[in-house]
């Protein structure tokens, strides 16, 4: 088992979920990521990872399914030994009006977005409750705090993220699990990019920039690894969208 803390971050092969594993390998943690592309895919991340000192692994599966994700938690904990972080930031984006809606169009971020969440928390809790520490961070959006047009199942899977963060943080505190939310704001991304217009965002945002991935990255160090007194919170990061 390693005597440095083992982070997995879901969805993290790239965006901010590569970020983060970064930042999180900056400050000495050996880092799993998992994505839903293959290993030849994945290897330049891991191999940048390792490059800074740390060791670095890559699993396969997807985390909507969640026989999967009890597998592969179940081969994580037999080969390492412990998850002392969760990044839960898996996600996707079928925007849309919701009059237009469809049914998948609705359920497959659900799914994805906040069943994943709930599969692969379910999965790692158990041996963090054993080991009687953890920081879990869901990775949710100033959309689930404020709403936005066109995007109600993204806004309710990220929204589902708070309540279940608050929730999470009351039952599990006593066992020293603290459980914590950050919600980006408009984040330079390869997800972002499709939406255009942004010298428009940018006149909404007092700091009048676009964040990056880093500045997600370090907020989320900060309570993985920084503090051991903040849980149940809903972090905006978004240079003061909403004030």
């Amino acid at each position: 088992m390693s005597e440095r803390k083992i982070a997995l971050i879901t969805g993290g092969s790239r965006g901010i979920g590569f970020s983060c594993a970064k930042e999180l390998a900056k400050a000495g943690c050996d880092i799993i990521i998992n994505d839903i592309c293959d290993e030849a895919t994945a290897k330049p991340a891991i191999d940048e990872i390792k490059g800074l000192g740390v060791d670095a692994w890559f699993y396969q599966f997807d985390v909507s399914n969640d026989e999967q994700v009890q597998t592969a938690v179940e081969k994580m904990i037999a080969e390492h030994g412990k998850i002392d972080i969760l990044l839960n930031n898996a996600g996707i984006t079928k925007d849309g009006l919701f009059v237009k809606m469809g049914a998948e169009q609705w359920e497959r971020v659900i799914k994805i977005n906040l069943g994943s969440a709930y599969y692969v928390t379910h999965a790692v809790i158990k041996h963090m409750m054993k080991a009687r520490q953890g920081s879990i961070i869901n990775m949710s959006s100033v959309v689930g705090l404020h709403g936005n047009a066109g995007q109600a199942n993204y806004s309710a899977s990220k929204a589902g993220l708070i309540g279940l963060t608050k929730t999470l943080a009351k039952e599990f505190g006593k066992r020293n699990i603290r459980v914590n939310a950050v919600c980006p704001g408009f984040i330079q991304t390869a997800m972002t990019a499709d939406l255009g217009n942004t010298d428009e965002y940018m006149k909404l945002i007092p700091m009048g920039r676009l964040g990056t991935p880093e500045d997600i990255a370090k907020v989320v160090k900060f309570l993985a690894l920084d503090t051991d007194y903040v849980t149940g919170q809903a972090i905006e990061v978004s240079g003061g969208l909403i004030i």
